[in-house]
């Protein structure tokens, strides 16, 4: 019996996509003020401004306020944005996977109703996936939705939602109630919901990080009600929609390229002559770059051909985190320096935020663990 691989084409950019970069950078100059060093920042202004350039649903339906470009297209916009710093949050999760879950499992209702909306970066989107005491295991969560009259009533909270507190909705995942009857099938049940998070009965407190930053949010929901036509796909088909959606969230650039302006500032530092040494740890960061960037690269044109490679995300994200989590660590260790938050030296504050952001890395998207049992049954090892 043949034994199962993955698939990583090397893929080039198509021309369109190219000459796209240099129209990309000289929109960033425009906006040099509000650059940072990670795309954390919630600006809607901003996202407004990229909605006006076609930037955000790229690659969806014109009639549903897309533009029908290609996914290497939109790769170079995301990847140009991630390495200046630019304030994505606000459309980010909306443009990378909320919108394609919709267009894959939403009624044409719910097209016409969100996605011009979020092309025009007028519509901001959260995900409600992980759970207190349960982790990545989506598959354990304890939110419950009930059928009433008209809709759900949904009771249950959810961990570690980023932006919840800004955001205009969120993909719920929950699972129908299923009272006196045991659960032999964990994914039984599972369901997604659009849920409009000023919603009577939703009560959303703060998750401070190590930086004292408001990114990250608890969700508690009682007897909240959503209309029917808020159902996303099926009553049952919640865990093969919710796989899909992690697909595109795995993928992504924005998980190697969160600390680029780490690697761009040792790289300054080193100057055109480093020691052996140095020489040695930063052409090992910049290979892996290199590798990531195209194992990435290979996913887009997955993307752009309707594949769904939620095995090959998984490699991309774990290999990625373990990527982003050694930056600091070797920073450090080439250019030793104590982290301080305040400092005036650009690489001494990007030393601080980098050490206390990267523990989150092996959180978000799924942890180690999870990603690995995905990508042990991609191989046919369980």
């Amino acid at each position: 019996m043949a034994v199962p691989t993955f698939r990583f084409d090397p893929v080039e950019l198509p021309p369109e996509a190219v000459a796209l970069r240099h129209e990309v950078r000289a929109f960033i100059k425009q906006y040099q003020h509000l650059m940072g060093f990670t795309r954390g920042e919630f600006n809607r202004d901003f996202s407004r401004a990229m909605g006006k350039r076609g930037w955000i649903g790229m690659t969806w339906p014109k009639q549903y306020g897309g533009h029908e470009r290609s996914s290497f297209e939109r790769y170079v916009v995301i990847e140009e944005m991630l390495v200046a710093g630019a304030p994505l949050s606000a459309h980010y999760t909306g443009d990378r996977q909320s919108g394609p879950n919709l267009l894959r499992f939403g009624t044409e209702e719910q097209k016409q109703f969100f996605l011009p909306k979020i092309a025009a970066g007028e519509l901001t989107f959260c995900i409600g996936m992980s759970e207190p005491n349960s982790g990545s295991d989506l598959a354990g969560t304890r939110t419950r939705a009930v059928k009433v009259d008209g809709g759900y009533k949904i009771n249950g909270s959810k961990l570690w939602t980023s932006n919840a507190h800004r955001a205009d909705y969120a993909i719920l995942f929950c699972k129908m109630a299923q009272e006196g009857q045991q659960e032999l099938d964990r994914h039984a049940g599972a369901t997604q919901f659009l849920l409009p998070l000023k919603s009577p009965g939703i009560d959303i407190r703060p998750v401070r990080n190590l930086l004292g930053e408001h990114h990250f949010n608890e969700i508690f929901l009682t007897d909240v009600f959503v209309p029917d036509w808020l159902l996303l796909g099926k009553e049952g088909n919640g865990w093969n929609q919710v796989t899909s959606e992690l697909s595109f969230e795995r993928s992504a650039p924005d998980r190697f390229l969160v600390f680029f302006q780490v690697l761009r500032e040792m790289l300054r530092m080193a100057g055109p002559h480093p020691d052996r040494a140095t020489a040695a740890a930063l052409g090992r960061l910049v290979a892996q770059l290199a590798t990531l960037r195209s194992m990435s690269l290979s996913i887009a044109g997955m993307l752009h051909e309707g594949l769904q490679p939620n095995s090959e995300s998984a490699v991309v994200k774990d290999l990625g985190t373990r990527y982003e989590q050694d930056i600091p660590v070797v920073a450090r260790q080439l250019f030793p320096t104590e982290p301080e938050l305040e400092a005036v030296e650009t690489y001494v504050s990007m030393i601080a935020r980098a050490t206390m952001n990267a523990p989150r890395l092996s959180i978000q998207g799924g942890t180690r663990e999870i990603l690995r049992g995905i990508i042990a049954r991609g191989l046919g090892l369980r």
